[in-house]
């Protein structure tokens, strides 16, 4: 089996454990130089990945706080060293950040036109007179009190202002990214022991997420994808409209059956910064040699991508990497990439190979420090497919693995 570590001579040093102090000091910094190269005086943010990021909190839902009314929100001021954070949670929240006691407020409920009054009397204390402000999400009441809240004009988006400080990691929160990987492939190490036929989905979500509770996750980023695939597009039970292959379906109570072709795809946080796990298994039988052919198919693709793997590359040189590795067919599904960033949120720019097109992928280059999750996919009828994920950080000329993770039972060991 080959194994992709690292390639090219320079690379970072990430720390065992994270400096969480340093690492919220630097990240506020970047945050906060984006901002100034924009314009922008004051940053609102809902999103919870993007408060994680501006505060160093780690909210305990979120991703799956996102339709919840009690979640965190976040002021960013260009001229304040530390933003001011509004929070449901108060227990523990002072030691688990470096955010002041002045700067921890009670919470806002922005779901709400009370909490939205609110919030426009905080604003007026916070904001100077004329201040620009970027915004990344705005509810329903936002919208509706949008012209008192925003006094000096509608807010612009804040997405390239956030974007651009959270693409290039730190050492520390690649520390982290990286502990979340270790947490979630220990804990996969017990689910793939436990995998045989009669087993349900439902049972392989629960091994894992308490396993990785008991590593130390600070929350499960989405509901654990146990996907048994088709062994060809007609015998599958999901259309798309794509008339391709439905990938990622809810996990249920489905018993495993002999012979089926799993896609996992899980993610966990380790103080707030998520890893992305991804291996096709297959439950309780042999691998085919037609099964071993694609899995080395899959190789061949991915050691071709990250033969081109390097700061200065652009998203659009991978995918045409991919392409030509497969015989001139892109490797992944067509409603999804073939590879993304990470960070507090388990899917970040750059997404390689959308529907934003070739120009929009050559026009991304690649800074050192950016993480990186390639994904490709080797689908054949009769077989099941073969997919996997591998993390790397991008450095000055190559590339540097953060994922360690076997491909039992592919490959020829």
């Amino acid at each position: 089996m080959t194994t992709f570590a690292t390639r090219g001579s320079s690379a970072i040093d990430i720390p065992d454990l994270p400096d969480t102090a340093r690492m919220y000091l630097e990240c506020g910094a970047r945050l906060r130089d984006s901002m100034k190269e924009k314009g922008v005086d004051a940053v609102i943010l809902l999103g919870n990945g993007n408060v994680v990021y501006a505060t160093g909190i780690s909210w305990p839902l979120l991703d799956a706080g996102l339709s919840h009314v009690e979640r965190p929100v976040a002021v960013v001021l260009a001229d304040d060293e530390h933003p001011h954070v509004f929070m449901p949670l108060r227990e523990g929240s002072a030691s688990e950040t470096e955010v002041p006691e002045d700067h921890i407020h009670p919470p806002l409920y922005l779901e709400f036109d009370e909490g939205v009054a609110r919030f426009e009397s905080v604003l007026a204390e916070l904001l100077p007179a004329g201040a620009k402000v970027a915004v990344d999400e705005l509810t329903g009441a936002m919208r509706r009190a949008q012209a008192r809240l925003f006094a000096s004009g509608p807010p612009s988006d804040a997405a390239p202002v956030v974007g651009t400080a959270k693409l290039v990691k730190t050492p520390d929160q690649i520390s982290c990214v990286r502990n979340a990987c270790r947490i979630t492939e220990e804990a996969m190490v017990d689910v793939q022991k436990a995998l045989a036929p009669g087993v349900r989905q439902v049972d392989l979500s629960a091994a894992f997420v308490r396993r990785a509770f008991e590593l130390g996750a600070t929350a499960n980023m989405l509901e654990a994808i146990w996907q048994v695939m088709p062994t060809t597009k007609t015998s599958g039970s999901v259309w798309t409209t794509t008339g391709d292959l439905a990938l990622p379906l809810l996990t249920t109570e489905r018993e495993l059956e002999r012979g089926d072709v799993l896609w996992t795809d899980v993610s966990i946080t380790y103080k707030g910064y998520c890893s992305d796990f991804g291996r096709t298994w297959l439950v309780g039988d042999e691998v085919s040699d037609r099964q071993h052919a694609q899995f080395e198919k899959w190789q061949e693709i991915l050691s071709a991508v990250l033969s081109v793997t390097k700061a200065g590359a652009t998203s659009g040189d991978l995918a045409r990497a991919a392409i030509a590795a497969n015989g001139g067919a892109k490797p992944w599904l067509p409603h999804f990439y073939l590879g993304h960033g990470i960070g507090t949120n388990a899917a970040e720019m750059p997404m390689i190979g959308t529907d934003l097109g070739e120009e929009f992928d050559d026009n991304f280059v690649f800074p050192a420090g950016m993480l990186l999750v390639l994904e490709p996919v080797v689908w054949e009828d009769g077989t099941g497919g073969y997919r996997s994920e591998e993390i790397v950080v991008i450095t000055d000329d190559g590339y540097q693995s953060i994922t360690d993770y076997p491909y039992t039972p592919y490959g020829r060991n």
